[in-house]
């Protein structure tokens, strides 16, 4: 199991990231990107700080650990020079809190985090077809989230991801212990997608793809 979008204590997260990697352990996880919530605000507190705990679990545990950053809640103006900063203070990762129906997002969102070349648009909610287009384009990754209330809109999502051809990563969303999952729940949320396990097998192969260090097509 690979999952690239989890909260820990830096943000609303409930555990130190040592806790939440050693229960991703656990369950059978291979790799975790802790990508807290930021704005202007925080942004050059929290990675840091991820990057040099991602370090010290690397060097000393099983479980690949990657520092990344998740854009919530941002006039969409901002979207584009905050994901620029973040990649240039070292996240790995840079997510965008999409336009999720069960928060007050602003509209544009969607739209902006593609066109910052984000690596994931987590649970863009009921995303149009022209910005799932735009993310095939962009080469954006689209999020299938676990996540109660964002997982609402999931069959949405892939249902126009696949007529576009734009690529799905599977992830939690994590914030408590609870929410990590196994792969045989993952599985099951991707059927609920109205998906297959083929399709699976492509989530988490482009989960991969996105890792730092593998070649990104």
């Amino acid at each position: 199991m690979i999952d690239l979008h989890t909260h820990s204590l830096f943000s609303d997260g409930d555990l130190l990231p040592a806790e939440l990697v050693r229960r991703a352990e656990v369950i059978g996880y291979s790799a975790l990107a802790i990508t807290d919530h930021a704005d202007s605000s925080n942004l050059d507190w929290i990675i840091p700080r991820l990057i040099q705990v991602s370090q010290d679990l690397n060097a000393h545990g099983k479980v690949r650990v990657i520092p990344g950053i998740e854009l919530t809640h941002l006039p969409p103006t901002l979207i584009v020079p905050l994901t620029s900063r973040a990649r240039a203070l070292g996240a790995q990762l840079v997510l965008v809190h999409g336009e999720t129906i069960v928060e007050p997002v602003a509209p544009g969102t969607n739209h902006q985090a593609i066109e910052a070349g984000v690596d994931i648009l987590a649970h863009p909610g009921l995303i149009s077809e022209e910005d799932v287009i735009f993310a095939r384009a962009k080469g954006v990754f689209l999020e299938i989230t676990s996540r109660q209330g964002h997982s609402l809109s999931n069959g949405h999502v892939a249902r126009l991801s696949q007529r576009a051809g734009a690529a799905m990563v599977l992830n939690t969303d994590s914030h408590l212990p609870g929410d990590l999952i196994s792969r045989e729940k993952a599985l099951k949320v991707v059927w609920g997608a109205g998906l297959n396990s083929e399709d699976f097998d492509q989530m988490l192969e482009n989960s991969w793809r996105l890792l730092p260090g593998s070649r990104r097509v």
